[in-house]
C-alpha cells in the first residue's frame, strides 16, 4: 500500500533526527553508538574493513551531509516548488549508485522514496555497508516502506526507470544498455577553487576540507584551483596543515609517493608539502594527492574558464562565496538538499515519471 506524502517525508524528518543523536553521541563518547544504533555502527565498522577510503571520520562526515538535508523546514520548502499531487507513483527505480564516497547515493534514494516511487539500489562493491543500514532504520520508522526498497550486488531486473552514477566511460555503457528507458545517467564531474590572494590562513584551512575531505575522491572536491597571476602556491600550504595526518593513511599515502617520484623523475613542475602535490596543469581532474592549479589575470578570465567548462563542473568554491555562482570555502561537501548533482533535476524527473512511461 501506497504510504502518503506527508507520512514520507516525515520519515525522513525522523531519520534526521535519529542521525542528529548518532552524531552527538559519537561526538561527546568518543565512540560510536551502540544500543539501538548497533546495526549502524556495526555497518560502519563493516564498510572500514572492507575499503579503507571509507575511514569512520569519513563515514559520520557522510551522516553529518544527509543530516544537513533532512530538516523538516528544508524539506517541506524543497518540496513545496514541487506539483507532488499530479504525480503517478509507485513505478520501480533501479538506482546505480557510484562508490566513490560512503552513502554517496542517499540523495536519490531520498528522491525516489518521498516522490512516491520504488527503489531498487544497485549497490557498488566499494559502497555495500551503509545505504541498507540507514534504509534499516528508515523502516524502523516507517515499516511501509519495507515493500518499496529492496537492494541488489548482481544483476537487476524488473525496473521502470534508472537513475544511474560513473565515469564517463560507464555512462556510455549506462546508455547503451539502459537508453529505452526513462532515465538520468551522470558523468563525471570536478570542482573548482578560486583563489583571490587576500585570504586568511582560516580561508584557506576552510579551502583545505573542500579539497581533502573523502580523501578527494567526491565530485564536489576540489580538484583544480585558480591562483592570481603571480601568486605563491606554497602560500596555500600553511592553511592545509590539518590534513597532514594524511601521511598516515596508507593507501593515500601511497597515491603521493607514486605522484611524486613521477613528477621527480619526468622533472615535472610541482609544490611538495609532503602529503600533497600543487601541480600546474590545466586539467580539471587530479589524482589523489595531487591538485592541478592554473594562473588567471583577471575576473573575466575566470568567468570565461568557468563558462566553457560548465558542463563539467559540479561545483565552485570562494572565499565567502563571493566568485558569482560559487559557494563559501568549506561548504563544498554539505549540499542543499536542491542542489542536484549534474545540474538535473532529479524529482521533477520522478514526479513525470508516470507521464513518461505512458508515453
Amino acid at each position: 500500500m501506497m504510504i502518503e506524502a506527508k507520512r514520507r517525508l516525515d520519515a525522513f524528518v525522523s531519520l534526521g533526527r535519529k542521525l542528529d543523536i548518532y552524531l552527538e553521541r559519537a561526538a561527546n563518547e568518543g565512540d560510536l553508538p551502540t544500543g539501538e544504533f548497533t546495526p549502524l555502527t556495526e555497518a560502519i565498522n563493516r564498510a572500514y574493513l572492507s575499503n579503507n577510503w571509507f575511514t569512520i571520520e569519513n563515514q559520520l562526515m557522510a551522516l553529518r551531509g544527509i543530516r544537513h538535508i533532512l530538516d523538516e523546514e528544508k524539506l517541506g520548502r524543497w518540496m513545496s516548488s514541487y506539483d507532488a499531487d499530479s504525480a503517478v507513483t509507485g513505478h520501480t527505480v533501479a538506482v546505480i549508485m557510484a562508490g566513490n564516497i560512503p552513502a554517496v547515493g542517499f540523495h536519490d534514494f531520498l528522491c525516489v522514496l518521498v516522490s512516491g516511487q520504488r527503489f531498487l539500489g544497485k549497490l557498488s562493491s566499494d559502497d555495500r555497508h551503509l545505504m541498507p543500514a540507514l534504509a534499516e532504520m528508515l523502516i524502523s520508522i516507517e515499516p511501509g516502506f519495507k515493500d518499496f526498497i529492496a537492494f541488489s550486488e548482481g544483476q537487476i531486473k524488473h525496473f521502470d526507470a534508472v537513475i544511474a552514477t560513473g565515469s564517463d566511460n560507464s555512462a556510455r555503457y549506462f546508455d547503451y544498455y539502459f537508453g529505452r528507458y526513462p532515465h538520468i545517467i551522470r558523468h563525471n564531474r570536478n570542482s573548482i577553487g578560486i583563489v583571490s590572494g587576500k585570504e586568511q590562513t582560516g580561508d584557506l584551512s576552510l579551502l583545505a576540507d573542500d579539497i581533502f575531505s573523502y580523501f578527494g575522491l567526491g565530485c564536489r572536491s576540489v580538484s583544480h584551483l585558480l591562483l592570481p597571476q603571480g601568486y605563491d602556491p606554497e602560500s596555500l600550504f600553511e592553511g592545509f596543515e590539518a590534513y597532514r595526518p594524511l601521511r598516515d593513511h596508507h593507501k593515500y599515502f601511497n597515491n603521493y609517493e607514486y605522484h611524486k617520484a613521477v613528477s621527480i623523475i619526468n622533472r615535472l613542475e610541482h609544490h611538495d608539502n609532503g602529503f600533497v602535490l600543487l601541480m600546474p596543469d590545466s586539467r580539471l581532474s587530479s589524482p589523489v594527492s595531487v591538485v592541478h592549479f592554473s594562473f588567471y589575470g583577471s575576473e573575466e578570465e575566470v568567468q570565461a574558464l568557468l563558462d566553457a567548462n560548465s558542463s563539467r563542473l559540479q561545483c565552485v568554491v570562494s572565499q565567502a562565496g563571493r566568485f558569482p555562482g560559487s559557494i563559501p570555502f568549506g561548504k563544498a561537501q554539505f549540499p542543499s538538499v536542491d542542489d542536484y548533482a549534474d545540474d538535473l533535476d532529479t524529482m521533477q524527473f520522478l514526479l513525470q515519471l508516470g507521464h513518461s512511461i505512458k508515453k
